[in-house]
């Protein structure tokens, strides 16, 4: 799994002219689901999301995670982040996993977020979606399950 990460102070998902998820403080999580993804990397993304220290403390240093903070995070699907580009001028998506396997898996880490007590907006798989937000620092980071493992 691939997942772009965005602290954010304001975010929020609208499909089809209606706003379907909206956060204040915490994550934008776009997430992409790849061939041979498991339940391990739904732990690791979890785990991840939930105990990276991206947030300031005191001091404005950052070391709070958003479990510390008490943030929530947009979950958005976006097989896109899976495509190769080093190739010619049309994107490949040849790592990206079919919709039904990825729907499940995406389904799985907000079901895990939630389990740990994590306030978890989403958007609608596969839907055409307009993402807003508002990055704050920027501060931006991209995990990979498989290079954390």
């Amino acid at each position: 799994m691939r997942a772009v990460i965005q602290r954010v102070t304001d975010a929020s998902v609208e499909v089809g002219g209606k706003v379907v998820g909206r956060i204040e403080a915490g994550l934008v999580v776009l997430l992409g689901v790849a061939k041979g993804d498991d339940e391990s990397d739904v732990e690791y993304l979890v785990d991840k999301i939930r105990s990276l220290r991206i947030f300031a403390d005191q001091q404005g240093k950052m070391n709070r995670s958003l479990a510390d903070v008490g943030g929530a995070v947009l979950l958005v699907s976006q097989f896109t982040l899976l495509g190769r580009t080093a190739n010619g001028r049309r994107p490949s998506f040849d790592e990206a996993v079919s919709p039904e396997p990825a729907k499940l898996l995406y389904e799985q880490v907000a079901a895990g977020l939630r389990a740990c007590g994590t306030p978890v907006e989403t958007g609608v798989f596969a839907a055409h979606m307009l993402v807003a937000l508002v990055n704050d620092g920027p501060v931006t980071f991209i995990v990979d399950s498989r290079q954390g493992r």
